[in-house]
């Protein structure tokens, strides 16, 4: 080994080293500007060049599943952040035919200390944890979509569950989480934001909000509130479509931006922006919020008073790069140019990077945009990273990840969410609560199978969702209270059990379990009368299979829906419905808990399904002891005991 390859892993070491030698016991300190902080943001704004200021305004993807950190992926990271002097980066997800891959927390840790490592500046890391770090990460609690916290309506426990996110995503080095949602879904067929919103009332939403920035803010965690000025009540996505916000400028100021005035009021650090188009602020329809000066500056600056950090919604989405004429140059490079001059601070993922790096500084050194336009953004990035001590220390205590993610009393606590948001929507039937084995065991052995008895319980799991684990610990759950029930996958889009099939087990059931996983994005193309389409919902094989239960047993049917709570619109023949607002495994195992009346659904419903239920609607399912049993040889054997919750 060379002398110089020696003083190198020294060099190396050492910086690792202040970090894990000052690094908590107790975790991150709460988010504030130290007076040396605000020293250390003059003297390095000062020392930038204009090349570096741009960089810092930029955001690229970056993955916590490189193989090593010579990997070709890695390498081009690296040299991005150093080419370009980068600002900020966003956490990423890979996907397989099985649904996105979650990465074990310390891969997630090493990650980002080694792009500390590789960047001039310290890096803001940023990442999408809507429902925790379990939007990213493995192994850690997994938590509901914010629409069943909503269904609780308790801020003392989204301030606990952002406290749990904050912890656990600073210890993998995430210092910046691009949530909360601060739209009101207020628009049952938005097909972009559904369960990610809190719901559909500005003041439950905004005191939510507030709620979810103490939490954060006091464990070291910065917070955006997005989609400003509001993407709750547009039918369209953004990440393929133009989408237009049509309400007036009296309906904005009342009810979209109150959730945004509560954040600001609580100190949120930055403001996402929507890609729509909003005719009441910007009369210019080829201008949408993010690239326009008249919703940024006059709008969100202006009117709301907001002074800290607006960043642009990913640069890539077709809601923004539709605009653009290709045949006049790059999409993605204009819209750089165009973000920074309607007031953005930060450029999140242009397709073209170094076109949109270039164009940015091209701009400046022409007089298209004044340099102190850039400085004014530059303090605002460089002063986030000092309130989160970065000035400081960049680098995580690698010892201390698997304490500080995976605490017993946070994975409870995320189960706790999920059973208290279930939500008894219709019970007109009195399905509720089933009956499990204790009071008709069906025993499967040897000699005599589940499958030669009568299926007393038939369960159908419509999975035409992400993930292919969806309906396991359901299962799983279902399955330890009644092991006589019949199971069944249906996916729409790949082969299985036909429908006239399951049509006939259904059929000849006592009692039928439907478990529908509808997520708020798109599941996958589908063709319904030849055109092809995005699959929001049970749409095709699926929604089919759904309508003919229905036709032929909706008195002895019970519909969970799992994810959207809109699907029962689609479906009004639904007399037994029970809603989730998410497909995690916490809410799963929730569902199974309460439609066998071992807990009790005192949840309401956060948001209005037209036709079915006014926002605030509850019934509640009766409470009873459980005992689940199986035989082995002669003799029955408890499993699992389930007391009655008050």
């Amino acid at each position: 080994m060379t002398k110089l390859r020696i003083i190198q892993i020294v060099f190396l070491i050492s910086l690792a080293y202040p970090a894990q030698e000052s690094a908590s016991s107790n975790g991150p300190a709460p988010v504030r500007l130290r007076k040396d902080g605000q020293q250390w943001v003059k003297q390095t704004l000062k020392s930038l060049s204009l090349e570096q200021k741009v960089g810092q305004m930029l955001q690229i993807r970056y993955y916590g599943d490189y193989r090593n950190f010579e990997s070709v992926g890695y390498l081009r990271l690296r040299d991005d952040l150093q080419k370009y002097h980068m600002g900020s980066v966003v956490f990423g997800m890979h996907f397989t035919h099985g649904g996105p891959i979650r990465i074990p927390p310390l891969d997630a840790a090493r990650v980002a200390n080694q792009m500390q490592n590789d960047s001039k500046l310290p890096l803001l890391v940023a990442a999408d944890v809507e429902r925790g770090a379990a939007s990213r990460l493995s192994d850690v609690p997994s938590f509901p979509w914010p629409m069943a916290l909503g269904a609780t309506d308790d801020p003392k426990e989204v301030e606990r569950f952002a406290a749990i996110t904050a912890r656990e995503a600073r210890a993998v080095g995430i210092q910046w989480t691009l949530a909360p949602v601060a739209d009101i879904n207020n628009n049952p067929k938005n097909p972009v934001i559904n369960v990610r919103s809190f719901g559909e009332d500005p003041a439950q939403v905004g005191a939510l909000i507030a709620a979810y920035i103490r939490g954060a803010h006091e464990n070291g965690m910065l917070v955006t509130a997005k989609h400003f000025p509001g993407n709750g009540d547009t039918n369209a996505d953004s990440h393929h479509e133009i989408a237009s916000i049509d309400s007036d400028l009296a309906h904005l100021q009342t009810i979209e931006f109150l959730p945004f005035k509560a954040a600001i009021a609580a100190g949120v650090d930055s403001i996402m922006l929507a890609h729509a188009r909003v005719p009441a602020l910007e009369p210019d329809e080829d201008k949408i919020t993010t690239i326009s000066a008249n919703v940024v500056n006059k709008t969100l600056k202006g009117e709301l008073g907001f002074r800290g950090l607006v960043l642009t919604d990913a640069l890539e989405m077709k809601g923004l790069t539709k605009l653009y004429d290709p045949q006049k140059g790059s999409p993605t490079v204009r819209a750089a140019v165009d973000a920074v001059k309607a007031g953005n601070d930060v450029i999140m993922l242009p397709t073209d990077l170094d076109g949109a790096f270039h164009a940015i500084v091209d701009a400046v050194r022409n007089g298209e945009i004044p340099e102190s336009r850039i400085d004014d953004s530059v303090r605002k990035i460089l002063t986030m990273k000092a309130e989160v001590g970065l000035d400081k220390s960049r680098f995580v205590d690698l010892d201390q990840v698997a304490a500080r993610t995976s605490a017993p009393e946070d994975m409870e606590f995320a189960q706790h969410v999920a059973d208290r948001a279930i939500t008894l929507v219709r019970n007109r039937r009195s399905l509720l609560p089933l009956r499990n084995a204790d009071s008709r065991v069906v025993v499967a052995n040897a000699s005599s199978p589940a499958a030669d008895t009568k299926p007393n319980l038939a369960v159908i799991i419509l999975a035409d969702a992400l993930e292919e684990t969806n309906g396991y610990e359901l299962e799983s759950a279902l399955r330890s209270r009644r092991p006589d029930a019949k199971v069944f996958y249906f996916d729409g889009r790949y082969a299985g059990p036909s429908i006239p099939k399951l049509l006939g087990i259904l059929k000849s059931a006592d009692q039928i379990v439907i478990a529908a996983y509808v997520s708020h994005v798109a599941s996958g193309p589908v063709t319904v009368n030849g055109k092809t389409m995005q699959s929001f919902g049970l749409v095709g094989a699926s929604g089919e299979l759904l309508k003919q239960t229905l036709a032929v047993a909706a008195d002895k049917t019970l519909v969970i829906a799992l994810g959207s709570p809109y699907l029962i619109e689609s479906y009004p023949e639904i007399q037994t419905y029970i809603c989730t607002y998410s497909m995690a495994p916490t809410s799963e195992i929730a569902a199974v808990k309460a439609v066998f009346g071992e807990i009790q659904t005192t949840a309401k419903l956060p948001v209005t399904l037209p036709g079915v239920a006014e926002r605030g609607a509850s019934l509640r399912i009766p409470t009873v002891p459980v005992q689940t049993v199986s035989r082995v040889g002669d003799k029955s054997v408890p499993l699992l005991t389930h007391p009655t919750h008050p």
